[in-house]
């Protein structure tokens, strides 16, 4: 089955990084010049997707019009010859189709996807959460995809291993390998931001799944869980009892954008591997390094 639709949540406040979000989007925060989302989005597109489903709130329209075409910006950059700029901008504006719903009230990821039934249906769906941003050679969205085509259409959630400490961050995954392969698990269930000591794996979930239509019926039974929210973690597990639901390792290299110290990562990375800024990027972190190791102060 070929999945043409991806929905990416993007109703949250972004309170940890205030006080930018008062009037921006946290997902309209650039890295370098490129906001988070775009990164996100064309994930999407690389793997695929032909339609992108955002839900949203209010004063999220800004997220929706960068991926819309702006025409008086277009003939300003025409008639000042600025024909490279004008390129891009006319590119992006014709990336993929947009359709936004708007979540009304912010009741949990399993709430948010709910809303999006109406436009999704019975077919298979992507979902990419907005506050990770994975790189690697092959998209991540397009890897679970194959993975999900492989094994019968059935739902399939991106994983990854993380140190025992931090599981109380993630969702994690508890199954077994299939056929013996080390890359691929069959679920038994998901537990929700276990503590060290009670978890069953350290097999963490960053926000990708490929999930099938019949999991808005399962959304429609599950009750408030953490936080007054609809957890999509308590659907999943619901599923599981009834069809085959897997996890898969994907390869790539995931940053955290959904607080500071993860979005700065992303930040000094993404300018590492930027030919425009890789040698000054280096040289700046080379003396930024010396001086600190001199005792300079960098307070202003």
């Amino acid at each position: 089955m070929k999945i043409k639709q991806a929905v990416i949540p993007v109703a949250g406040k972004g309170t940890r990084f205030l006080p930018a979000t008062k009037e921006i989007p946290k997902e309209m925060i650039p890295i370098i010049d490129i906001p988070m989302i775009h990164y996100i989005v064309q994930e999407a597109i690389d793997s695929g997707i032909q339609q992108i489903i955002f839900v949203n709130s209010t004063n999220k329209e800004s997220i929706e019009n960068y991926f819309d075409r702006n025409y008086a910006l277009e003939k300003f950059l025409e008639m000042n010859n600025k024909h490279k700029e004008l390129e891009l901008i006319q590119k992006i504006g014709t990336l993929v189709d947009i359709v936004s719903v708007r979540q009304k009230e912010q009741l949990g990821l399993g709430h948010a996807i709910l809303t999006t039934e109406r436009i999704i249906g019975k077919d298979n769906f992507a979902v990419l959460l907005g506050d990770d941003l994975i790189r690697g050679i092959q998209p991540c969205t397009g890897q679970l995809m194959k993975i999900s085509e492989t094994y019968g259409d059935n739902p399939v959630i991106g994983i990854m291993d993380v140190p025992k400490a931090e599981v109380s961050k993630y969702g994690i995954i508890d199954g077994t390998f299939v056929n013996g392969e080390k890359q691929t698990v069959i679920m038994k269930e998901m537990v929700e931001k276990p503590s060290p000591e009670n978890t069953p794996t350290t097999w963490a979930t960053p926000g990708r799944y490929i999930l099938s239509g019949d999991i808005f019926e399962y959304l429609k039974k599950i009750k408030r869980g953490a936080g007054g929210e609809y957890q999509l973690t308590d659907a999943i597990n619901m599923m599981c009892k009834s069809r085959s639901v897997y996890a898969h390792f994907f390869t790539g290299r995931r940053y955290d954008t959904g607080n500071i110290f993860g979005y700065f990562e992303a930040t000094l990375n993404f300018a590492l591997s930027d030919p425009r800024l890789k040698t000054y990027a280096t040289e700046l972190i080379k003396k930024l390094a010396k001086d600190l190791s001199s005792g300079k102060d960098h307070e202003v």
